[in-house]
């Protein structure tokens, strides 16, 4: 029997409740995600949307930005997340796990939207906010170490090696894009 095609807003919904799942540490996580072609485009559009927010999205919410600082901060995360997709995919080829590389992939992808709204909402708190982005970092650890389990079924040892190996390609990363771009004007 034909299943129903899912919308962009049910893979939307699911990955809501993927991202839930992970924060809260249920071993189905991995069933909300769709790691078809299908929703791995789909993944992409949410890391489009995570970026593109982390760039205009204060802006939006009426905070003075510097000229030229939103087209930096869509460059920036950009490179990052190509980083961070390359050491994931590397590290994963070196395990013999690239049958984890799209899974890993799309649920990082959407966690990445979830937590690019969050950050965009403690910004809406001032000096509270800052509170919050102590509680954001905790879930993004805490996510990527269930995407780990659950998702691709990694063993804390390589888990451990993938965090590392991410944290040492993004910071090379953000290196050279501090050597390429210029701060932005204040």
């Amino acid at each position: 029997m034909a299943q129903p095609t899912q919308t962009f807003a049910d893979e939307v919904q699911n990955a809501i409740r993927g991202f839930v799942a992970l924060v809260t540490g249920k071993r189905d996580a991995a069933a909300y995600f769709d790691f078809s072609p299908k929703g791995l485009v789909g993944s992409l559009i949410a890391v489009l949307i995570a970026v593109m927010l982390a760039g205009f999205g204060p802006m939006l919410l009426g905070a003075p930005v510097p000229a030229g600082a939103p087209t930096q901060s869509i460059i920036i995360n950009g490179v990052l997340f190509a980083a961070q997709a390359g050491m994931a995919w590397i590290v994963l080829r070196q395990m013999g796990r690239q049958d984890g590389f799209v899974p890993y992939l799309v649920a990082s992808n959407w966690v990445t939207l979830a937590s690019g709204l969050l950050l965009l909402i403690s910004t809406l708190f001032g000096e509270v906010g800052i509170v919050m982005l102590l509680g954001i970092v905790v879930i993004a650890l805490l996510t990527f170490i269930n995407i780990g389990r659950f998702i691709v079924t990694l063993s804390p040892l390589q888990i451990g090696l993938l965090f590392i190996s991410q944290t040492v390609g993004v910071f090379l990363a953000l290196g050279i894009v501090a050597l390429v771009l210029p701060p932005p004007p204040m």
